[in-house]
């Protein structure tokens, strides 16, 4: 049996799936899906993992304004994600790529906000997933508010299947450092709403360190408010799943709320404007990378047979995915600044019109003449 231990007080990590490809049995959790369960769940990361190496390169060519990676963070994302039923609600963060495919929302409609076309992307009611928070830790607060709503309208605890959900909030390490994150989970204890909050461990708040946030393993931030909190392998997909499915089902049922801390690493940068060479070396990101979690999928599925038909076929749908994102990307429209003005305020603001009076003459002194 192969545990990983945490860097303090010695909390060990659910695991189900070696980063070498072998299934390990562990006391608190359990998965028991098919190899077809397996291969859809590999199709989720490699394509997860392709719609954001895509982004990255159309933000290098200038086709985007900024992306957030989320490479190396897709098992942590997909593994709980897939725990979701249709009628419960999801809200991610601006890394939650993973998060956005498995609910369904077409991989360009994830563009717009960093083009800077649109300020969400999605009908959040459309697909149950709430758009991505950029305010810090702010989504904890929308999830446990939307948590007591549920409670409020009798669908949790009933024991109707179809009827009983629960929300799970997405949020970085550095995220746990913000009052927000701390009053969500103080709330979410008080009223035993059905909330489960999903800290994605990937050890940096852009520069800093998880070891400078806190003192103790960031699970156990769930002991102070009285609810349990469980720690997981965050590349490994199998326990994210299993863990996710269980808390998500003990939130249905009115028991409350569950912190899980998904031990991950970010592979890249914090954002495309970051240079993470600066803050740590590479000996660390090539012993993370021998952890990759899609390897380790597709390594157990070379364990049980000859897949090679399966992944050929993936490949050539990851690559049609890329051909079909650059094109959706280029077709939106270039932004208009100009139009920005008007998005600040109801009302329309004097200083603002002035402003934009102002910026729409030089556009047109720089563009001779064209506004």
């Amino acid at each position: 049996m192969h545990h990983e231990s945490a860097t303090a007080n010695n909390v060990q990590l659910v695991q189900l799936l070696t980063p070498d490809g072998q299934r390990v049995e562990h006391p608190d959790a359990a998965w028991t899906g098919s190899t077809d369960d397996l291969l859809a769940l590999h199709r989720d990361l490699v394509l997860t993992r392709r719609v954001d190496t895509e982004a990255f390169a159309l933000q290098r060519h200038g086709e985007l304004g900024l992306w957030p990676p989320c490479k190396g963070q897709e098992a942590a994302q997909v593994g709980t994600a897939r725990a979701l039923r249709p009628q419960d609600m999801a809200f991610a963060s601006y890394r939650g790529h993973g998060v956005a495919w498995v609910r369904g929302v077409p991989p360009e409609n994830l563009l717009g906000m960093y083009r800077g076309t649109t300020l969400g992307g999605w009908d959040p009611a459309e697909f149950n997933l709430a758009l991505p928070a950029i305010i810090i830790g702010a989504q904890t607060l929308h999830a446990t508010g939307y948590a007591m709503g549920l409670t409020l309208d009798g669908a949790v605890g009933t024991g109707d299947a179809d009827r009983d959900a629960a929300v799970m909030v997405y949020l970085g390490d550095g995220a746990t450092s913000q009052g927000d994150v701390l009053e969500a989970m103080s709330w979410a204890a008080s009223f035993s709403l059905p909330v489960v909050f999903v800290v994605e461990n990937n050890h940096y708040a852009i520069s800093v360190p998880v070891t400078r946030q806190t003192a103790v393993p960031l699970v156990r931030r769930a002991d102070g408010f009285g609810f349990p909190g469980i720690r997981v392998d965050g590349n490994d997909v199998l326990a994210c799943h299993a863990v996710a499915t269980a808390a998500l089902e003990r939130a249905r049922e009115g028991h409350g709320p569950t912190l899980i801390e998904a031990v991950t690493y970010r592979m890249g940068a914090h954002t495309t404007s970051d240079d993470p060479t600066r803050y740590r070396d590479g000996t660390e990101s090539d012993d993370w990378a021998a952890r990759d979690p899609i390897d380790r999928v597709r390594a157990h599925l070379q364990q049980l047979g000859d897949h090679s038909a399966a992944f050929a076929a993936l490949e050539d749908e990851a690559e049609q995915l890329g051909v079909d994102l650059r094109a959706a990307c280029a077709a939106m429209p270039e932004p208009d600044l100009a139009d920005q003005f008007d998005r600040v305020f109801v009302d329309p603001d004097p200083d603002l019109q002035r402003q934009r009076g102002d910026y729409v003459a030089w556009r047109s002194l720089e563009t001779g003449g064209v506004a």
